[in-house]
């Protein structure tokens, strides 16, 4: 799927009609991954795209669904989202029903926006956020916002705006962590040495 709109992607996992509501105000095309599909028929829409390996579509899904925006991938080693990135060309991709469900699938779809961090996606969930970050970014968050940083790699990096700084701290999955940070003021800036940290937000 390449797009020059950005791109609402709809996984299995938990998610009610108010985001992707929301979602597709932001990002006007739908696709589904997989089993995402259903909930959008049952929700009243037709993604422009199905992508996966099709094992948690019903019958009954696919025949609502045109057959040239069905893209079934049967390979098992990579995960419906990571099809989806790797498979959807677009400005970004907002993803709900990613998280807040089963721990396993939502560690996956971490792991997949690390792997993928040249695509711009932005996983929504009931409470939070979650994205890559990229080389350098800004945010334009309330001031004493909650900003959790998690390392998904050995990385370093350096902020401004934050309650705690994090120049000169190496950060690594099994080490230093940043969880429950906060924005100091109602901008911050975070610059990466490289890729693996995600950001989880309000």
């Amino acid at each position: 799927m390449h797009s020059l709109d950005s791109v609402t992607l709809l996984g299995g996992g938990q998610v009610n009609k108010a985001q992707i509501t929301e979602a597709l105000l932001y990002a006007p095309l739908l696709a589904a991954a997989d089993g995402g599909a259903k909930i959008a028929v049952k929700m009243g829409h037709i993604p422009k795209i199905v992508i996966g390996d099709f094992d948690s579509i019903d019958k009954k899904t696919l025949a609502k669904i045109p057959p040239n925006r069905l893209k079934r991938i049967p390979e098992q080693e990579s995960t419906d989202f990571e099809k989806c990135l790797t498979n959807i060309s677009a400005p970004l991709i907002l993803g709900i029903g990613f998280m807040g469900g089963r721990v396993d699938h939502q560690l996956a779809a971490f792991n997949a926006l690390v792997r993928h961090a040249h695509q711009p996606c932005i996983l929504i969930g009931k409470r939070d956020l979650c994205f890559h970050v990229p080389p350098k970014i800004t945010l334009v968050l309330t001031p004493k916002s909650r900003l959790s940083l998690f390392p998904m790699a050995n990385v370093r990096g350096s902020s401004a705006g934050l309650e705690w700084p994090i120049d000169g701290l190496d950060f690594a999955p099994a080490g230093r962590i940043g969880t429950s940070n906060m924005t100091k003021t109602g901008s911050v800036t975070l610059q990466m040495d490289g890729p693996g940290m995600l950001a989880i937000v309000p």
